[in-house]
């Protein structure tokens, strides 16, 4: 490709600014001038993300060098020192950039004044902001090419090979060619013969996926994970270990997981959970994107309402067909005009589309549901056939329950169609129960409404609403 890549990653036919070995050198002398020499951190090169970016000199505050008018390198005063937002600044002025690869921050341009590197982030409201999602890139893929370099150039998708399997995850490469996660493995074969497919090993990625939540918790014990391969982080003063602006932070984070654990990640930078994770998908992968509040409503405004958390297909419809289509749409309308159409949700809605949300990182999340399921090899229609399928999941179910000393107050069944049709069924229970009869009474009696002919490629049984084990299932239940 034609260009050059600018500080963004993307790239453009401006001419890059060319730096001579002099000038190289008095950038990099005056960036650690004022700070007393190189970083004071763990291991070589600054890998330990928590270390001080800046050797302490003197025991005064520790903090970038300060440009003069004359072009002098001035110490900076205790008014820059970092106090709810980071006072860091070249004449007073906010830095508002900052280097992925060394992890200063400075005023702004498109390249680092210290190392050269033009893999910087810059933004009005970089080092006020602190709520992040971390997301690995296309994660199960990755982790199979770090422990496999002959894998990678290739296109690799990750998942079970069979006719029946489908995508896991699918690296960048075979992105390229069509394949996605959840998708029909035969479609994705079809889309890239040449892929090489690998069974998934979920206890590897266990073992990853903490190697990196143990990364994340040496900046902040507010770390919510949403799955084996993302997670939230509370970054406020309140709650950080580090006494770092949060954008550093996550830049040293990043850099700590790439070099230790061997995989890249994307981050997203925001005031909230909600703008955090859509940040985190603006420049996947290996990417660092921000949003603030000042664009956040127009930023918004000209996307479909599906972007909106918690708008699932269902509702983006029932929205579609009041003619209702982009969050810009939602913006204009009243508060309780959508309290009037969606209900308690509606203020939601209200919130959302204007960039508000008010949910906090929660760590160690309570599980809200515990299910078992099973895709078939061959599709089955016989209602016997499939009941005979369904024990063995409530059995699991129930197992899964006692050992986490849980039970749940709703029933869940689940199916899907030949076609890919995901059917959900539930049954609220009058007391929550853990025990494997109950769950496979009230799923049987759902999946008898449901097993009117039609072939099913998937069944599953799960219980919802989770509440202690010694709430549920009383004696006089079973006659006791």
């Amino acid at each position: 490709m034609s260009g050059f890549r600018t500080h963004d990653g993307q790239h453009s036919d401006r001419m890059p600014i060319k730096r001579s070995v002099e000038e190289k050198k008095r950038l990099l002398l005056q960036s650690q001038g004022a700070a007393g020499g190189t970083e004071a951190v763990g291991g070589r090169g600054g890998e330990d993300f928590a270390g001080q970016a800046y050797r302490r000199s003197g025991g005064g505050a520790c903090a970038p060098p300060r440009h003069a008018a004359d072009g002098a390198v001035r110490s900076p005063s205790r008014r820059h020192r970092w106090r709810g937002g980071w006072g860091w600044g070249y004449d007073g002025g906010a830095m508002a950039a900052l280097c992925r690869d060394c992890c200063i921050p400075f005023r702004s341009g498109p390249d680092c004044p210290r190392c050269g590197s033009r893999r910087v982030v810059e933004h009005g409201e970089l080092l006020d902001l602190s709520i992040a999602h971390i997301d690995c890139d296309a994660f199960y893929a990755s982790v199979e090419k770090r422990d496999n370099p002959d894998l990678a150039d290739k296109p690799v998708i990750v998942g079970h090979p069979g006719g029946r399997g489908v995508v896991t995850t699918a690296c960048y490469v075979a992105r390229r060619f069509g394949p996605r996660s959840a998708m029909p493995m035969f479609k994705a074969l079809e889309l890239c013969p040449h892929a090489v497919v690998i069974p998934p090993d979920m206890a590897k990625y266990r073992r990853v996926s903490q190697a990196i939540r143990e990364l994340l918790h040496k900046a902040t014990p507010l770390v919510e994970p949403l799955s084996l391969d993302e997670a939230y982080l509370d970054l406020s003063a309140e709650a950080r270990l580090v006494e770092r602006p949060p954008a550093v932070l996550l830049a040293r984070l990043a850099r700590a997981i790439e070099r230790r654990v061997g995989i890249t990640v994307s981050v997203g930078l925001s005031y909230n959970k909600f703008l955090a994770k859509m940040a985190s998908d603006r420049n996947k992968p290996r990417g660092f994107s921000v949003i603030g509040r000042a664009e956040a409503v127009d930023l918004l405004a000209p996307m479909p309402v599906g972007a909106l958390f918690g708008v699932g297909a269902a509702t983006a419809r029932r929205m579609e067909e009041a003619g209702i289509t982009t969050i810009g749409q939602l913006q204009t309308m009243p508060e309780a005009d959508l309290t009037a159409r969606f209900g308690r949700f509606g203020r939601t809605l209200f919130l959302m589309a204007r960039g508000e949300d008010g949910r906090r990182v929660q760590p160690d999340r309570p599980a809200k549901s515990v299910s078992n399921e099973t895709t078939f090899a061959r599709d089955i229609r016989e209602p016997a056939r499939l009941l005979a399928a369904l024990a063995p999941l409530a059995e699991k179910v129930a197992g899964r329950l006692e050992r986490s000393q849980l039970a749940g107050q709703t029933v869940v069944l689940k199916l899907k169609t030949a076609d890919f049709k995901l059917l959900t069924r539930n049954h609220r229970l009058a007391v929550p129960s853990a025990r494997a009869e109950i769950l496979l009474q009230v799923g049987a009696a759902m999946l008898e409404r449901e097993a009117d002919g039609r072939a099913f490629r998937l069944i599953g049984i799960g219980v919802a609403d989770l509440c202690a084990s010694n709430q549920a299932d009383p004696p006089d239940l079973f006659g006791g």
